[in-house]
């Protein structure tokens, strides 16, 4: 579906939940929400589980690494609709000891072949301030 076929975000969300939610087996069983998907920017949630930690009681690099390919993956879809991820770097700063992991997307540069997309991964907890877990960057290739 083309990124412009929607009205505004809450359409989006809802095309989101149906199809990168619900049609993804993996975002679906760890229960990804998105937030945000329009115009260039994607904002996504996750409550972490223990069974979504390592060893030290962290989210997983693996866990955090979905949340920053997923809010690149589906900011670039908002500008140019069906994509699939081509390549992304991660670098993790600090451990996400919170309950909840938060990813921003933000492209950077929409071409007709690749789309550039930054993001930001934050550890968050009720009642503290959220912590800059991992930066990313990812080159997304659009499908249609």
């Amino acid at each position: 579906m083309p990124p412009h076929a929607f009205a505004d975000n809450d359409e989006a969300i809802a095309h989101m939940k149906r199809v990168a939610v619900a049609g993804s087996g993996f975002t679906n069983f760890l229960g990804v929400v998105p937030v945000t998907c329009w115009q260039g920017e994607a904002e996504l949630t996750l409550d972490v589980r223990p069974d979504m930690t390592q060893h030290h009681g962290f989210a997983h690099g693996a866990i955090v690494g979905l949340m920053a390919d997923n809010a690149c993956a589906w900011a670039a879809s908002s500008v140019a609709g069906d994509v699939v991820t081509g390549s992304y770097s991660i670098n993790f700063l600090s451990p996400a000891t919170g309950s909840r992991l938060r990813a921003r997307g933000n492209v950077v540069k929409a071409g007709k072949r690749q789309v550039i997309v930054r993001a930001d991964v934050w550890s968050e907890s009720d009642g503290a301030p959220p912590v800059l877990a991992a930066v990313a960057q990812a080159t997304i290739i659009p499908l249609g």
